[in-house]
């Protein structure tokens, strides 16, 4: 049966830790299932299986969500173009998905409204093909589109304007608008971890794996926590480690048979004033008739949008897995689009002195045997996931999107029940009680009645029902009230929490994960560096060196990416009118 008994479980790596030595010399019962990589993907499989009743461990070699699952699109989205491409049955179980995301994460996942312009010419859509995609946009709504509740529209060409005023309007004779939604994919992949937790998983992030050893009945496996190497037996192992799969095997077993092809997806940050767009807007990439989002994101402390991001990018990758690089034909890419959509008679051009950040990531997709036209380019290749079982019984999750992240999951822990020698009948998963598709996801709850830009929806955005666990670290000590940084929402208390409920370590964890500061604004985040490492010296432990070391460390990487990708200094801070809240102190 699932298990039932759920409590807000303390999010500690120390306790976490403790179980897993208790595990390795016999004081705790071995795990059914330990699953390696703890993205979404990852973390959806602890969930399941823990949800399942399955004795289950979730580890990171890293943080959680520092692969890919911290550097997508942050689309939970059925995928237009897929319905293009004939792929009905990815884009009806992605819808699906998507509302059960809306009903179980209120709090991180939002509705977003997208804006197709159709142009005269060098538009995504011309007028002339206006009317095909009037029909694929009711084909996606009646897929499921319908499901967020509300359908496409057509809209003239002022209508357009209003939601994109700095495009050619000249070009501009109308628009649709659909509906999908976005997340913040750090957030919610933390968010599935500490669910896991709640119904008894052993979650820890830091936490390598050294060795996979086959044994009769199940494995041992060596992990590197805090330095100590710790070897727990364990059932079944999960590997979902994304781009990395090949990396994880018995030493005489064969690597994972599916092919995982990296693709390469950059996107770039720029100030909101220079784009000015009010919805996702889809333009086109005229060298090579793909197209991109322009995203807005983030939001001043006086509710105004901070930030666009551009992308993604979509191109082969077979360098080294750990921090793809954004190059400087990556950013021209993106910024070449940006600016062909844009009226440069009216406003100016965007150049690479207004990005703010960048960010790139892997996107493991699974190759399908080719015809004899060649190699299909990684746009072509499938979205959908595999399950691969090793020689040695290793079980893979491999591919998939994020918004189908829990499909994917319980197809995997269903292979873990046949492999357990328990597998379920067909007709248990009609019985949804057994199953994750309603199940709240920590945090999960109703909206506050307050506007956006103010600090309690900031707070629910991030935190839902746990909101007042962080406005009790501000009653405590006032001063954790005070903005992180200057012109941004942040708090010192949300540093505090993340070191103390959510396994944050590391600057790196706090700054682009935690807070997504870094993804926001290069500057910002190194300006808000040593105040957080104040905070977090208090919470770890920390003496000055390694107080220093971190601040350096982060500085190092920062201007390491920044430096080698674009040649040039930091870009500038947000406009000073910005900033006028920068001093403002949140009391209880």
């Amino acid at each position: 049966m699932p298990s039932t008994d759920v409590t807000a479980t303390p999010f500690e790596r120390s306790a976490m830790a403790d179980d897993l030595r208790a595990t390795a010399h016999g004081r705790a019962a071995p795990f059914d299932v330990l699953v390696i990589g703890a993205g979404i993907t990852g973390a959806g499989t602890a969930l399941d299986a823990a949800h399942r009743g399955l004795r289950t461990a979730l580890v990171e070699r890293d943080d959680f969500a520092s692969g890919t699952s911290s550097k997508s699109s942050k689309m939970v989205h059925g995928g237009l173009r897929y319905l293009q491409a004939g792929d009905v049955r990815l884009v009806y179980e992605a819808l699906r998905e998507r509302q059960r995301l809306r009903r179980n994460a209120r709090h991180l996942v939002d509705t977003l409204p997208f804006l197709i312009p159709v142009m005269t010419r060098d538009g995504v859509v011309s007028k002339k093909l206006a009317k095909a995609l009037n029909s694929a946009l009711w084909m996606y709504d009646l897929t499921g589109g319908w499901r967020i509740g509300k359908l496409h529209r057509r809209l003239n060409a002022q209508q357009a304007a209003d939601h994109f005023p700095t495009t050619t309007l000249e070009r501009l004779s109308g628009g649709f608008l659909y509906y999908d939604a976005s997340a913040d994919d750090a957030r919610l992949t933390l968010a599935i971890a500490q669910t896991a937790a709640d119904h008894g998983a052993t979650v820890l992030n830091r936490c390598a794996v050294r060795n996979v050893e086959r044994r009769s009945d199940g494995f041992d496996v060596t992990l590197d926590i805090d330095g100590e190497s710790v070897t727990v037996p364990t059932r079944a192992v999960v590997n979902a480690t994304g781009v990395w799969a090949d990396t994880i095997g018995t030493d005489d077993d064969a690597p994972p048979t599916a092919v995982i092809r990296p693709a390469k997806g950059v996107h770039l940050t720029v100030p909101w004033e220079l784009v000015r767009v009010d919805v996702a807007v889809i333009i086109p990439v005229r060298r090579d008739k793909r197209s991109l989002f322009l995203v807005p994101w983030g939001e001043y402390p006086d509710g105004t949008f901070s930030h666009v991001y551009i992308g993604t990018t979509d191109t082969d990758y077979d360098g080294p897995l750990d921090d793809p690089p954004v190059t400087t034909d990556d950013v021209d890419y993106v910024l070449t689009a940006l600016n062909d959509a844009l009226d440069t008679e009216r406003v100016r051009q965007v150049t690479v002195d207004d990005v703010t950040a960048v960010w790139s990531g892997l996107r493991p997709l699974v190759d399908r045997p080719t015809d004899s036209s060649g190699n299909p380019t990684t746009a072509d290749l499938s979205r959908r996931h595999a399950i691969d079982v090793s020689a040695a019984g290793i079980i893979s999750i491999l591919g998939g999107k994020l918004t189908t992240y829990r499909e994917m999951a319980e197809d995997t822990v269903d292979v873990v029940m046949q492999r357990l020698g328990r597998p379920e009948r067909w007709w248990r998963r009609l019985d949804l009680r057994r199953r994750t598709v309603g199940l709240r996801l920590a945090g999960s709850s109703r909206p506050p009645n307050a506007p956006r830009g103010s600090t309690e929806h900031h707070l629910w955005s991030r935190y839902g029902a746990r909101t007042d666990d962080v406005r009790a670290l501000i009653a405590a000590h006032a001063d954790l009230g005070e903005r992180l940084v200057p012109g941004y929402p942040y708090l010192r208390a949300e540093v505090v929490y993340a070191v103390r409920s959510e396994m944050a370590t590391t600057l790196h964890d706090v700054l682009s994960r935690r807070t997504r500061l870094q993804l926001f604004d290069r500057c910002a985040a190194l300006d808000a560096a040593p105040v957080a490492a104040d905070l977090m010296a208090g919470e770890l432990q920390w003496d000055e060196a390694q107080r220093t070391a971190q601040i350096d460390d982060f500085r190092a990487w920062s201007e390491h990416e920044w430096v080698s990708v674009l040649g040039q200094p930091a870009p500038q801070r947000p406009p000073a009118h910005m900033e006028s809240n920068d001093a403002s102190v949140v009391t209880n």
